[in-house]
């Protein structure tokens, strides 16, 4: 017998934009999302390229309590954005962010910062 794994947009407030996101960042089914658990799946997904969205973070959060994704009020919400913040930061696909080694590339070709002697 077969058993098909449910897709992330299982997962309540998730639907098929999410879960081409997810699939990006290597998370295909609903339980390998709830494995990882919010942070690290949110985690991945920044670490895929997504753009930080913090509705879409709490979303996650409260679709893995099996809650609406506006049931996100008050201290909790606060504490939530805490950990977006803490995600974000730690992502190394901060989209503002240059590009590793364009500070020297941009000093070669004489368009570098300019810098205070």
């Amino acid at each position: 017998m077969t058993t098909t794994a449910d897709p992330v947009s299982a997962i309540r407030n998730l639907g098929p934009a999410s879960e081409q996101e997810y699939a990006r960042a290597g998370i295909h089914t609903a339980d390998q999302l709830r494995e990882l658990g919010a942070d690290a799946a949110y985690g991945m997904l920044l670490a895929a390229g997504n753009a930080p969205h913090f509705i879409g973070y709490y979303a996650l959060v409260m679709g893995l309590q099996g809650r609406p994704w506006n049931d996100c009020k008050g201290d909790e919400k606060k504490a939530l954005r805490a950990r977006f913040d803490a995600i974000k930061a730690g992502s190394a696909s901060d989209t503002n962010a240059a590009p590793a080694g364009i500070e020297r590339i941009l000093d070669q070709i004489g368009v570098g910062t300019k810098r205070q002697s």
